[in-house]
């Protein structure tokens, strides 16, 4: 049951990816990395605080996160990017 739902449900969504692929546009894509990197720096600052009870230490805390993570995911992004598993 469940093959079948895979291999016939899935015939008539074959315009499914180029869909998917064309509805967003880069603008909201950048929009949503960007309201995604702040609500995630700001839930550090916030855990920050209440683990060390200082404001200005968890703004530190929050700001090198900020930076780090967004290296990371640079690095992370070309690695993936360099393997041809799923592609």
């Amino acid at each position: 049951m469940i093959a079948d739902q895979l291999i016939i449900g899935n015939r008539g969504n074959r315009d499914t990816f180029t869909k998917d692929k064309t509805s967003e546009k880069p603008k909201r894509s950048i929009a949503k990395s960007v309201s995604w990197r702040i609500i995630g720096t700001l839930d550090t600052i916030l855990i920050s605080w209440v683990v060390t009870g200082t404001l200005s230490l968890a703004f530190s805390i929050g700001m090198v996160e900020l930076v780090t993570k967004m290296v990371l995911y640079f690095f992370h992004e070309r690695i993936w990017n360099s393997i041809n598993w799923g592609k």
